[in-house]
């Protein structure tokens, strides 16, 4: 073997080794500044940085400990019947705002999916597209309008199909049943893989494994 040839093996094997340690750090780094940037106003408005003797980071884990705990109280009493109906009326309010509306229930939905194991979607289904050969993730939810099935030839389906790594993003494509191809994935594990990027489709927690990479579609 090559001096050259020895470089650039050992070199592309430390940067396989390497770079995804550097890009996940910088990463956390990127998100533990959100955190701080969105906390720090919280403890300079509560002065709970006196409480830690001006300790940046114990009052930036106190506050944070105490969202948590806030989240979690929030989420048991919405769980109950006079949280629903609490909850429900301030939902139906941002509905009215119809920028908002679309933003907050698509984000709602997908996050309701990725949580729980029950969703608005029918179901998960692959549609040809952008050409035929080439097959997206698709959210199947309910019939196209009537008119699109006449133009067709037969019953259509509306599709939303989500972007990736960001599922909330995406567009709503009407598709001739007979063009649709339904998948054993549930709504949840398409998310994720829609998430990790195609890396995972489990329903679990998300986790990379050597049986989960290229992790794919049911073959129709």
């Amino acid at each position: 073997m090559s001096v050259n040839s020895f470089i650039k093996s050992n070199f592309l094997a430390g940067l396989v080794l390497v770079g995804p340690l550097v890009a996940t750090i910088a990463i956390v780094r990127i998100v533990l500044g959100w955190i701080g940037g969105f906390l720090d106003p919280l403890i300079r408005g509560t002065r709970l940085a006196t409480l830690t003797a001006n300790n940046v980071l114990l009052a930036q884990l106190l506050t944070l400990s105490v969202l948590v705990a806030l989240i979690t109280v929030l989420g048991y009493i919405a769980q109950r019947s006079l949280g629903r109906r609490l909850f429900g009326k301030t939902g139906q309010l941002v509905t009215f705002v119809p920028v908002i509306r679309t933003i907050y229930g698509s984000i709602r939905q997908m996050t309701t999916s990725v949580v729980n194991r029950q969703s608005d979607f029918e179901s998960v289904v692959y549609v040809e597209y952008p050409r035929e050969g080439i097959f997206q993730l698709g959210l199947k939810t309910g019939t196209s309008p009537a008119d699109v099935s006449e133009a067709a030839g037969e019953r259509a389906s509306s599709v939303f199909v989500p972007g990736s790594p960001n599922p909330t993003q995406g567009m709503l494509v009407m598709v001739p049943e007979s063009q649709t191809y339904e998948s054993d994935l549930s709504v949840r594990a398409a998310i994720r893989l829609l998430m990790t990027t195609g890396m995972s489709h489990s329903d679990d927690v998300i986790q990379l494994d050597d049986t989960e990479v290229g992790g794919g579609a049911a073959d129709h």
